[in-house]
């Protein structure tokens, strides 16, 4: 029997590898669930060790809502801190899969049936490509961001070249062919570190993204048209592979805990559209000084508010108090107009609640995505990484409103008062309400039957059963 009888096996066989990070995990697993809508046979590889509580008990739901997703476990290699230059743990485990990428060769040819394509992770191009070039299989890319950051991080290697010897300390503003000059200010702040991991991993993964068969991205045409179109059209950089808009990719039903009694009892108690939803994502770190000024700031602004407070960036399951985070008098404070939790929240439930008419966010772009979805206006405050790019997508979409002052999060102090102010103006605003409506609309319509999301997926089986689904060594 030849292994590529594709009479025996009609559906495509697509494998995902995901990374590190709810971010780089969350888009994965809502991917798979619409490969499985779409008839594919999925198989999700799973590296072990993991980082998070939070990634493992996701994966473990997800396994549990679509038992025929094969799950194949990727056994890394122990890794040398010394020789890696960082001390984060999710950098640190993107470079520990990067190094066990050879060992994925015979996994990956050892599927039945035989793989038509794999889709990776953005942070693992350069290791990857070689494994699937060498099987003849198809590779895709999962870019975890948005096109805008898509067209920086491709061109980025272009842009560095342009500084010489003298980089990073010479990068100057990024002009991405067609699409407005990005500021060094909105540079993610590792790159102009010299010799970090990160920026390492992104440098040498840059020029690479031209060797994939696809790039795969969670944004739709209503959000982003300018930089998918000069993606697609060779602008930003020649032999660009296609750029494939899949989004919006949204929250599923295993991704649902229940939000809390608290939670939606008071949500539900509160008048529509009057509540602001504060949350900085899975990996952002806030001072204690700076959650105080946050606290202060939701008091002055006379809003209510639910506000997930994180103070650690790798959950464990013996982290302090609220009140201990917070602080005990500021806790008795913020109880007259809101609600403020510590633990997992379910944000698809929260920002889709009624009583939600603001979203104070890092631009993490899953929240972006998910803000879209829900037609919920955006105050942007980027803490680190391509926050800021995407918050210039939030700012010219008018989904949002970004003040550009408050620099990077993770660095610059945001006193109480100005934010309080600026949520007051966000919450106010009925020109960013009807806007954030309209692209809830277009999203709507870009994932509704039919739409954009729908027709890509089909293009994409059908390109993918054109193809033989056979790898060297599966024979």
């Amino acid at each position: 029997m030849s292994a590529c009888d594709d009479l025996l096996h009609p559906h495509p066989h697509v494998a995902l590898l995901p990374s590190a990070g709810m971010g780089h995990l969350t888009p994965f697993l809502r991917l798979a669930t619409q490969l499985v809508h779409h008839h594919c046979n999925v198989t999700l590889i799973t590296t072990h060790p993991i980082v998070s509580l939070s990634e493992s008990k996701l994966i473990t739901h997800f396994l549990a809502a679509f038992p025929q997703v094969n799950q194949v476990k990727f056994n890394l290699l122990p890794l040398d801190h010394t020789t890696a230059n960082s001390t984060d743990p999710f950098f640190l485990h993107f470079e520990t899969i990067r190094r066990s990428a050879h060992l994925l060769s015979p996994l990956l040819a050892s599927l039945s049936p035989p793989l038509h394509a794999l889709v990776c992770d953005v942070t693992l191009i350069s290791s990857v490509i070689p494994v699937t070039e060498s099987l003849h299989l198809p590779n895709y890319i999962l870019f975890t961001s948005s096109a805008k950051m898509l067209s920086f991080f491709s061109y980025f290697h272009i842009h560095a070249s342009k500084a010489g010897d003298d980089y990073p300390a010479m990068l100057g503003d990024v002009e991405i062919p067609g699409l407005p000059s990005i500021p060094r200010s909105s540079i993610p702040p590792l790159l102009l570190i010299p010799n970090n991991l990160f920026a390492n991993i992104f440098k040498v993964d840059s020029p690479k993204v031209t060797k994939s068969n696809g790039v795969l991205i969670n944004t739709f045409e209503g959000l982003e048209a300018l930089s998918l179109e000069l993606l697609n059209g060779g602008k930003v950089v020649e032999g660009m592979p296609p750029v494939i808009a899949v989004g919006p990719l949204m929250p599923c039903d295993f991704e649902k805990g229940e939000l809390g009694n608290n939670q939606l009892k008071w949500l539900n108690e509160q008048p529509v559209g009057s509540v602001v939803y504060v949350s900085f994502g899975s990996r952002t770190v806030i001072s204690r000084d700076q959650i105080r000024e946050i606290g202060h700031g939701l008091i002055r602004s006379g809003c209510r508010f639910l506000w997930v407070v994180k103070d650690k960036k790798v959950d464990k399951e013996d982290e302090e108090g609220l009140e201990e985070v917070v602080g005990r008098e500021l806790m008795e404070s913020l109880k007259a107009k809101g609600l403020v939790v510590k633990n997992w929240v379910d944000q698809g439930e929260i920002l889709g609640h009624k009583a939600v008419g603001g979203f104070v966010s890092h631009c993490g772009w899953n929240s972006v995505i998910e803000a879209a979805w829900h037609g919920v206006p955006i105050l942007a405050w980027p803490q680190h990484g391509d926050q800021k790019i995407n918050a210039e997508v939030v700012e010219s979409s008018r989904l949002g409103m970004w003040v550009t002052s408050w620099g990077w999060g993770e660095k610059d102090m945001v006193k109480g008062d100005e934010f309080g102010e600026r949520i007051r103006e966000m919450m106010g605003s009925e020109l960013l309400r009807g806007q954030a409506t309209h692209i809830k609309e277009e999203a709507r319509k870009a994932l509704g039957d039919g739409g954009s999301c729908e027709m890509t997926f089909k293009r994409l089986v059908a390109e993918w059963k054109m193809k033989s689904g056979c790898v060297s060594g599966s024979k």
